[in-house]
């Protein structure tokens, strides 16, 4: 089964940074990288606002736990966002390349 996860970043360095980890160690096939991410959202009982960048994660049901465990150590967060979800469905040649580049 292949998953999409996100994970919020707090700079494109990072994003970048965690994005090339998660692909050279076969974990994601591919990660997009959106800038300009406005959060709002309550941390330690106040209201916080930040800027951040959103990472689009390619990757299979099997690597999950691999990917979280990596993500946590890269991550400057104390608490990151890492939420992933079934892909349903996709192009048949698409998911096939993420199989492929997976292995």
């Amino acid at each position: 089964m292949f998953k999409v996860a996100f994970i919020t970043v707090g700079s494109m360095d990072e994003g970048r940074k965690i994005a090339k980890k998660l692909v050279e160690e076969k974990l994601a096939a591919c990660v997009n990288i959106i800038n300009g991410l406005e959060s709002i959202f309550l941390w330690k009982g106040k209201i916080e606002e930040a800027r951040e960048v959103l990472l689009i994660v390619k990757t299979k049901a099997d690597k999950i736990e691999s990917l979280v465990k990596r993500v946590r150590e890269l991550h400057s967060y104390e608490v990151p966002e890492i939420i992933w979800f079934d892909l349903e469905g996709g192009l048949k040649s698409y998911l096939d390349w993420i199989e492929e580049s997976l292995k």
